[in-house]
């Protein structure tokens, strides 16, 4: 006797969580991952940004309130995020972390106080982000590439070299580089796919007007600064790598940058 054949199970959209909210990189991570299918939730401090509405309105992104160097709202994030739509397959932690008076300040200058919010925004946010993806996703089960999720940490030029008067934002880049090393070797093993991108350049993102700048770099000019979408892409594709060419650390920067 023929057996009814059954109709294959929908599969379930990835969701994908993007701690940091703005107009460069993590609107064009946002409107990327929604485009493929992705559930998409974006926290911020203040999640009222008319660019995160505009993410709401036009690609149904989730948005979450977060102060991302509290212990206690990054965990209360995460849970909201579970409860509302699923747990995370991809998470981007993607805060710079400084503070303006930190601006190209020399060791002697630099304000104490200040050194320690970049380096808490930053690297102490990334932990506490990290630590939270990590549990969740190793309850994760393998996709048919073996892995249950993946973490990327947005970085800097500053987590290869420290430049002078920058010695605040050289230390939080250079913890965050060891926190994503430290989680690759322990977590990959175990199917979490961890990536750290050291972007060396300004990031120019699409204005009003349709051409690219950045807010102390200026306009862009024949693609000399990270265009935000095709950012986007390469965290996309990272996040589909297969388990056997896993990439650890990615270096992006325009063609005529300097290094």
């Amino acid at each position: 006797m023929n057996q009814p054949v059954r109709d294959a199970e929908p599969s379930t959209p990835d969701v994908a969580l993007i701690v940091g909210g703005g107009p460069g990189i993590s609107s064009s991570c946002a409107r990327l991952f929604a485009e493929t299918g992705m559930r998409v939730c974006v926290a911020a401090r203040n999640p009222e940004k008319a660019v995160l509405e505009t993410l709401e309105k036009l690609h149904g992104v989730r948005r979450y309130a977060c102060d991302a160097t509290e212990p206690a709202a990054v965990e209360k994030l995460f849970e909201s995020v579970v409860q509302d739509v699923g747990t995370p397959r991809l998470v981007v932690h993607n805060i710079d972390g400084r503070v303006p008076g930190i601006f190209r300040k020399n060791i002697i200058e630099a304000d104490p106080v200040m050194v320690f919010e970049t380096v808490r925004n930053s690297a102490f946010s990334a932990f506490l982000v990290g630590q939270q993806a990590a549990r969740l996703m190793l309850g994760n089960e393998p996709d048919a590439n073996g892995a249950r999720g993946t973490v990327i940490f947005t970085n800097a030029s500053a987590a290869l070299k420290g430049f002078p008067s920058s010695g605040a934002f050289a230390m939080a880049c250079h913890a965050k580089s060891g926190l994503a090393q430290s989680m690759a070797r322990e977590l990959m093993p175990q199917g979490i796919h961890i990536a750290n991108v050291p972007i060396d350049a300004a990031v120019g993102w699409t204005q009003d007007d349709g051409t690219r700048a950045h807010r102390l770099a200026g306009t862009t000019v024949d693609d000399n600064m990270a265009d935000p979408d095709h950012i986007a892409k390469t965290y996309l594709q990272l996040h589909r790598q297969h388990r056997s060419t896993w990439a650890f650390e990615v270096v992006l920067r325009p063609w005529v940058e300097k290094w």
